[in-house]
Parts: structure tokens; C-alpha cells; sequence
């Protein structure tokens, strides 16, 4: 590329970046105004951070110009400023991760007692009463796995009750994952995540610790591929010991590993939970309450349960995805060259299954469809934002507090189902394979 060409390429991605930044300032702005943003609003915002993003990625991508790094994770940094003087919002999980902190650095565990239990005690702080009173689910104990955990501690040792404090330390993993992305896919492809509205709103803003064991797993990944494999091991066993979605990439991240590195992985997921079992609590008795009982935004799920009985539902779905999982692994331990798995459709058959879909469990996806780019995947990054179309936020006295409205399933599974359409015709029209090229 000639120095001419360099300097405007660098001038389009400074536009974009300078426009988005006008984007998240905005939000930054809505989110600190007493009540929750308005839902129009936030949506138009999505579209002003999201479609730009999407076309400097053809740009890049139809000119085979390599993207400036510099710019990229300058930018990224950027606009996850943006989300730490913002704030949450459509959200309340954070005061959940600020009382297990408190709970983890007082007693030795966030384990074994719900929330509801500290009502009227009156040796909690005020500070924390105040978080206590806006706790969802207060009647469950923590739902949230032991690495994610040591996180929460962290940031109550930083700075008691500081949501900002978590904001902090989940952008630097952040960045941690956008270093380690980088690792296995262009800078091109790299910047569809780090200038994601999905990801800047859910980490930065949210403070979502999904995040966590992306970066833990995508370590995983990266250690793998240079062989180094107790690393790898001990990597995956702390990324499921964030949450239990990693455990999907388990078998294929170790595909080529011995008997001894599965050994660390299992030794290395019970050192994390062994302290608290001793203790007397894990966070088992909520996950299995939410496996049982929860359901919202779901799609397949919530379309089968239409002629089935929930369990039965998810008996079936289970099982098909027990067979994707299954097909795929077989193809890929076939296979000579050791690709980076196709996170992106294991992630994206889980959730398209799962009883409950919200929007931060996109995080998961992400990553892997910047290495492997898809219309489908990147769609969803947009559209799983109608997930945040309740009741609660549109102050719809005629819905529960976290119903949808009859429309939104259909209109965000649809556009979905559409770019997938798309993604499979491309496929078989052009014989490459599925998803390495976004519009191309």
C-alpha cells in the first residue's frame, strides 16, 4: 500500500472512530440521568457505533489493506472509556458481584447464604444495605463460579461497593483478550470485536464478567497452538471455573494433549472449587435452580415448548446439540491442521437451544466469529440487543417486568435466521468455507 493510500485509509479509520466515540459519549451521557435510557434511543445509538464499524470492515477487507493496529487499540481503549464513565444500565447484576465481594472478604466464601438472609442484619455496612435492597433473585445464593469470584474480591480490596472499580478491571481483561485475539486472527477481523456495541456495552459499560473466561479460554487456545500444553490446561480449567460454557471447547482445545494434561485440567478446575466445597457451598444450587426453572429470550426452546412440556424440550435439544458437538468433534480431530475450533457455531447451536439468551452471552460467540467472520454471527451482535425490549424498560404496566412483547422473538430470531440463510447460500454458491468472509 503506498504512503497515499496508508494516510486515507488511516484518515476512514479515525472518521469512524471519532464517529463512534460521539456514540458512546451519548450513551455515557443517557446512562448517568436518574432511570434507565430510553429504549429508542439506545437503539439508534447501537446503529450510529454498529454500522460504521461494519463498513470499515469491507472497506479493509474489499482493498486486502492491512487495518492499523495502533489505531485499533487505540480506539478500543477509547471507547471503553466511555463505558467506565458511563455506567450500567438495563442492568442490575452488578450489585450481585459487589455483595459477593463483600460477602468473599468478610466470611471466606459468597457461598451457602442468599442475600435475603442480610436484610436486618445490622452488622452490614450501610454501603452494602444499599446494594442488598437492589439484588435481583435475593432468595438464591450466588450463582457466580469461583474465578469470577476472586475478581469480585479484588474489587471490593480496590474499593468497597465500586462498581467502577469491576468496570476497570474487566475492560483490562478485555484488552487482555482483544492482545490475545490478535494472536490468531487480522487486525481486520479483530477490530469487528473490539469495536463491537455488543462488547463495549456489556463489559465496559455493564461490567458483565463473561469476559473472564473469554479471555481465559481464548489463552487456552493460543497456548494449545504452540503446543504448550500444561499452560493450556491449567487456562481451560480456570476458564470453566468462570462459568461452564467453556467447558464446550474443552475436548477440542485438547485434542492433542496427553492423559497428564487432561489430569491438570481436572486437578486445576477442583483446587478452585475444593476451598469452597469445604466451606460448605458452591455455586451448584443456583445453576441447577436456573437449569430447572428459568427461561427468557429463548429461541428454539421457547418455539418447542409450544408442543412440548419444558423438560421434554429440553431433552430434544439437548440431544441435537449433543449430536452437532459430536459431528463437528469428529471432523475436527480428523483434521491435520489445528484451526482455532469454530466457537462461533458451537456457541451459536448452544444458545439458539438454550432456555435463556442474554445479550451477554454473545461475548462467548465473539471472539471466534473475528476469526472466522459471518453475516449470521454479527447480526446477532445487533439483534440479540431486542433481548432488552421488556417490560421493565418500556414501562409497559400490561407486561410482567421482564415479559417481551409477542414481536421481539420473531423480529430478532428472524433477521438471525435470515443472515444464516444468507451465510449457507454464500457457502454453496461460492464452495469456500461458511463464514470466512463477512459480505465479501
Amino acid at each position: 500500500m503506498t504512503p497515499i493510500a496508508n494516510g486515507r485509509a488511516c484518515r476512514y479509520v479515525d472518521v469512524v472512530g471519532l464517529w463512534c466515540v460521539l456514540g458512546y459519549v451519548a450513551l455515557a451521557f443517557l446512562s448517568r440521568r436518574p432511570g434507565e435510557p430510553d429504549l429508542l434511543a439506545f437503539f439508534l445509538l447501537v446503529a450510529w457505533t454498529g454500522l460504521p464499524v461494519f463498513s470499515l470492515y469491507l472497506y479493509f477487507h474489499r482493498c486486502d489493506e492491512p487495518f492499523p493496529l495502533g489505531r485499533l487499540i487505540f480506539w478500543a481503549v477509547i471507547f471503553r472509556i466511555c463505558g467506565l464513565v458511563g455506567g450500567p444500565f438495563f442492568e442490575d447484576d452488578f450489585y450481585r458481584y459487589l455483595w459477593d465481594g463483600y460477602r468473599f472478604a468478610t466470611i471466606g466464601t459468597p457461598y451457602g447464604a442468599a442475600p435475603e438472609a442480610f436484610f436486618t442484619d445490622p452488622g452490614v455496612p450501610a454501603v452494602f444495605h444499599r446494594i442488598l435492597d437492589n439484588i435481583n433473585n435475593p432468595e438464591l445464593p450466588t450463582i457466580y463460579a469461583p474465578v469470577t469470584q476472586v475478581v469480585f474480591l479484588l474489587g471490593y480490596w480496590l474499593n468497597p461497593g465500586s462498581v467502577t472499580v469491576l468496570q476497570s478491571i474487566l475492560i483490562a481483561v478485555d484488552l487482555a483478550t482483544i492482545a490475545l485475539l490478535l494472536r490468531v486472527a487480522p487486525a481486520g477481523n479483530v477490530m469487528l470485536y473490539a469495536w463491537c456495541p455488543l462488547v463495549v456495552k456489556e463489559i465496559a459499560f455493564t461490567a458483565h464478567p463473561d469476559g473472564i473466561g473469554v479471555g481465559l479460554l481464548l489463552a487456552a487456545i493460543v497456548l494449545a497452538r504452540g503446543h504448550r500444553w500444561w499452560g493450556a490446561a491449567v487456562c481451560l480449567g480456570m476458564a470453566v471455573g468462570s462459568k461452564i460454557f467453556a467447558l464446550v471447547l474443552v475436548p477440542l482445545v485438547l485434542i492433542g494433549a496427553s492423559f497428564g494434561h487432561w489430569v491438570l485440567f481436572v486437578v486445576t478446575l477442583a483446587a478452585l472449587y475444593a476451598p469452597f466445597i469445604l466451606y460448605g457451598g458452591t455455586d451448584f444450587e443456583s445453576l441447577l435452580v436456573f437449569a430447572r426453572e428459568w427461561e427468557f429470550n429463548s429461541a428454539a426452546f421457547g418455539l418447542l415448548t409450544t408442543v412440548l412440556r419444558p423438560f421434554e424440550a429440553k431433552l430434544v435439544l439437548g440431544l441435537l446439540c449433543a449430536v452437532f458437538w459430536g459431528r463437528y468433534y469428529f471432523r475436527y480431530s480428523r483434521s491435520n491442521a489445528r484451526e482455532v475450533p469454530r466457537g462461533d457455531w458451537l456457541y451459536g447451536v448452544l444458545l439458539m437451544a438454550s432456555p435463556v439468551i442474554n445479550p451477554w452471552y454473545l461475548l462467548w460467540l465473539l471472539p471466534f466469529a473475528a476469526v472466522a467472520p459471518s453475516v449470521s454471527a454479527w447480526t446477532a451482535s445487533v439483534a440479540v440487543f431486542l433481548g432488552y425490549v421488556i417490560g421493565l424498560n418500556l414501562n409497559d404496566g400490561d407486561l410482567q417486568p421482564y415479559q417481551q412483547p409477542v414481536w421481539v422473538r420473531p423480529l430478532e430470531f428472524g433477521l438471525i435466521l435470515l443472515a444464516l440463510a444468507y451465510d449457507l447460500f454464500r457457502r454453496r454458491a461460492t464452495g469456500l468455507g461458511a463464514g470466512h468472509k463477512l459480505m465479501g
